[in-house]
C-alpha cells in the first residue's frame, strides 16, 4: 500500500450531474453537490464520468461542468476529470481542456464502441497524456468493448502513460495480476460492492457512486477497509453488510437513475436524467427506494 497519498488516492466520488426540469444542467446545484461532497469527508470528485451522463451533454456543457467543479472545489479537494470519448483525439481534446480548467489528473477510458488493438489502446492512451495530467485508466469492459487486461495495464504503466487503475470488472482477483505485472500501479475500486475485497487487496483509491447519497457512511467503510489494520476489519464487515444491497445498485444497468433516487430519498438533489435515460420500473424505484430507507434506518448518511 502506498505512504504517500496522491491526488488519486482516496474516495473519488463518480460525481452525478443535476438537471433541470426542462434537461438543462443545473450548474449551481452541482457546484453545491461538490462542496457537500468535500464537507463531508470526501477526497475529490470524478465529473464527467458514466454517472455524470457525460455522452449526454454537448461539448460547451461538458466543458462548464470540468469549470463548476474546479471553481467549487475547496483547497485540498481534487478533482479527477473524465475524458472518454469516441477516439483518441477528442480524449486529448478534453484532458487538455481539463488541464486548462485546473483539473488534477484525468480518469480515462479506451476507446468507446470500438473494439480497439492492444497497440491502439496505447495510442489511445498516450494521447489522452500528451495534455501532461496524470492518467487514471478506467476499465469497463461491459460499455466499452475494450479490455484492460492485466498485461495491457502493466505495458500502459511502463510505458509510463498511466498511473493508476480503476478497476471495474468487479474481479478483485486482477488485482493481485496487475500488481505482479506492474508493481508500482495503484488500484482503485471501481464497484461499489466490491470495497472490502479490493480493499484487503491494497487498493489506495475507490472512484465511487453511493457516496452521491452516503458520504459519511462510505468513506468510514472505505477508510476501515484500506487501512491494513486487521482490527478494523469487524467494522468494516458490519458497513459493508448493512450496506452491500445498496452498493450493489452501482454496478445494474439502471445504475445512474438509481443513485440519483437515493439521493433524493435522502434529501439531496438527484433529480432527473437525460434521455436515453427513462424512468425505473416501479419494481426497481421501489426496491432502491427500500435499500436507501434500511441504510437510513440503520444510522447511515
Amino acid at each position: 500500500m502506498s505512504t504517500t497519498k496522491k491526488p488519486w488516492h482516496g474516495v473519488i466520488v463518480a460525481s452525478a450531474l443535476q438537471f433541470k426540469d426542462d434537461y438543462s444542467v443545473d450548474y449551481e446545484a452541482f457546484a453545491d453537490h461538490v462542496r457537500f461532497l468535500a464537507s463531508s469527508g470526501c477526497d475529490g470528485i470524478a465529473p464527467n464520468g458514466s454517472l455524470g451522463e457525460y455522452q449526454t451533454l454537448s461539448d460547451e456543457e461538458r466543458a462548464k461542468v470540468i469549470e463548476t467543479a474546479v471553481a467549487a472545489a475547496p483547497e485540498g479537494f481534487v478533482v479527477m476529470a473524465g475524458v472518454g470519448a469516441y477516439g483518441g483525439l477528442q480524449t486529448q481534446k478534453w484532458a487538455q481542456q481539463a488541464k486548462d480548467a485546473g483539473a488534477h489528473a484525468i480518469m480515462c477510458l479506451p476507446p468507446n464502441t470500438y473494439r480497439a488493438t492492444d497497440d491502439e489502446v496505447v495510442e489511445h492512451f498516450r494521447l489522452a497524456a500528451s495534455a501532461g495530467l496524470p492518467v487514471v485508466a478506467y476499465n469497463n469492459p461491459i460499455d466499452t468493448k475494450v479490455d484492460l487486461t492485466p498485461a495491457l495495464v502493466a505495458r500502459l504503466f511502463h510505458e509510463g502513460l498511466i498511473v493508476g487503475i480503476k478497476e471495474f470488472t468487479g474481479d478483485p482477483r486482477r488485482a493481485y495480476e496487475i500488481k505482479e505485472l506492474a508493481p508500482g500501479m495503484d488500484i482503485l475500486i471501481g464497484t461499489d460492492d466490491t470495497v472490502l475485497e479490493m480493499g484487503l487487496a491494497g487498493a489506495v483509491g475507490w472512484v465511487a457512486g453511493y457516496p452521491n447519497a452516503i458520504p459519511h457512511a462510505t468513506v468510514e467503510l472505505y477508510r476501515l477497509a484500506t487501512s491494513g489494520n486487521l482490527s478494523d476489519m469487524e467494522r468494516a464487515r458490519e458497513i459493508y453488510r448493512d450496506l452491500h444491497s445498496l452498493l450493489r445498485w452501482d454496478t445494474k444497468t439502471e445504475f445512474v437513475q438509481s443513485i440519483k433516487l437515493s439521493m433524493d430519498v435522502v434529501g439531496l438533489n438527484g433529480g432527473v436524467c437525460r434521455p436515453p435515460r427513462g424512468p425505473l420500473t416501479d419494481a426497481v424505484r421501489a426496491a432502491v427506494i427500500a435499500d436507501t430507507e434500511a441504510a437510513v434506518a440503520k444510522g447511515y448518511k
